[in-house]
C-alpha cells in the first residue's frame, strides 16, 4: 500500500506516473480518493494524475490527534514537494477545496492552477448542525442518520434516479463503514477552520469554479461570493449535480476539467 511520510504522518496516495503535467486530487469531508476515480480515468496518460486521503481518512493513517485545516494544507504542500510534483494543477472538492485555497494563496510557486468543487472561502456556518449529527452517529451509528446524509451529499437528481440505485447504494455503505472517532477528527477540520477571503485577491494562479446546482451542503451564493474574490476564476455550473459533482456527474466534470486543463496548458505553451 503506497504510503509517503509527510509532516509527521503517512498519506495514502495512488499516483498514474504516466502522461506529463502533473494534477493532484483532494477529496472531500467523509470521503476518500475514490470520489475521483472517473476523472483519473478520463485524464490519465495524458497528465499524470495523484490522489490522495487526507489525514485520518480514507487509508492514510491516523494517530488519534487532532487537526486543522492548516495541517491539512501543509500536508499537500508537502505532499506535492516529496513527489517532485510542482508546479500541478490541484483539483479539490469542498474540504479538498478549503485546502486548495490555502495553498493557491501562501504557496503559489506549488500550483500551475486550481479547481474548485463545491467549495466556498467562508468559515463554516452549520457547524452546531455537524457537530449535532456527529455526536448522534457516535452513538448510534451512522445508519440512524444515513438518509440525512446522503441529501447533504447528493443533490436530489441523483438521488431520486432509478438507473443509480446501485451507485447510491454504493456511496451509503461507504457512510455506513466509516469509523466514528476518525470522523469526528475530521469533522472538527471542517467546522472550526477560519474564513479565507481576504486571501482570495490575492490568488494570481487560474482558477475554475464548479458547481453543483442542487448541492445543499455550500449553496451557489457561498461559492459565487468565493469566486468573485479571485481574479479571473472562470465559473461552470453543474445543473443535476449536488454537493459530490465527481460521482453524480462525472462528464460535466470531465468536460469541464478538459477545457480547463487545455486553456491554461495552450497560454503556457511558447509561441511556435
Amino acid at each position: 500500500m503506497p504510503l509517503l511520510s509527510v509532516n509527521g504522518t503517512e498519506l495514502y496516495f495512488e499516483d498514474t506516473k504516466d502522461g506529463g503535467v502533473p494534477l493532484l486530487f483532494s477529496h472531500g469531508l467523509l470521503w476518500s480518493l475514490r470520489m475521483y476515480d472517473a476523472q483519473v480515468a478520463h485524464l490519465r496518460g495524458r497528465y499524470r494524475c495523484v490522489a490522495y486521503d487526507h489525514r485520518g481518512q480514507g487509508r492514510s493513517r491516523d494517530d488519534g490527534s487532532s487537526y486543522d485545516m492548516e495541517k491539512l494544507s501543509d500536508d499537500a504542500a508537502q505532499l506535492i514537494e516529496r513527489l517532485g510534483m510542482a508546479p500541478c494543477f490541484f483539483v479539490g472538492l469542498s474540504m479538498g477545496g478549503f485546502v486548495g485555497l490555502r495553498l493557491a494563496a501562501r504557496r503559489p510557486e506549488l500550483l500551475r492552477g486550481l479547481v474548485l468543487i463545491e467549495s466556498a472561502a467562508d468559515a463554516e456556518p452549520h457547524g452546531l448542525k455537524y457537530r449535532a449529527m456527529e455526536l448522534i452517529t457516535r452513538r448510534l451509528g451512522f445508519s440512524v442518520l444515513l438518509a440525512p446524509i446522503m441529501k447533504i451529499m447528493f443533490g436530489r437528481s441523483f438521488l431520486r434516479d432509478p438507473a443509480r440505485a446501485a451507485e447510491r447504494r454504493a456511496m451509503e455503505e461507504s457512510i455506513l463503514a466509516l469509523d466514528p472517532a476518525r470522523t469526528k477528527r475530521a469533522l472538527e477540520a471542517v467546522v472550526t477552520r477560519r474564513g479565507v477571503e481576504d486571501l482570495l485577491p490575492s490568488i494570481r494562479v487560474p482558477t475554475l469554479v464548479l458547481h453543483g446546482a442542487e448541492d445543499a451542503a455550500i449553496v451557489e451564493a457561498r461559492a459565487r461570493r468565493s469566486a468573485t474574490l479571485i481574479p479571473g476564476a472562470l465559473w461552470v455550473d453543474l445543473p443535476r449535480a449536488g454537493h459530490t459533482a465527481t460521482v453524480e456527474e462525472p462528464a460535466a466534470v470531465n468536460a469541464a476539467l478538459d477545457a480547463f486543463l487545455s486553456s491554461v496548458m495552450d497560454r503556457a505553451a511558447p509561441p511556435p
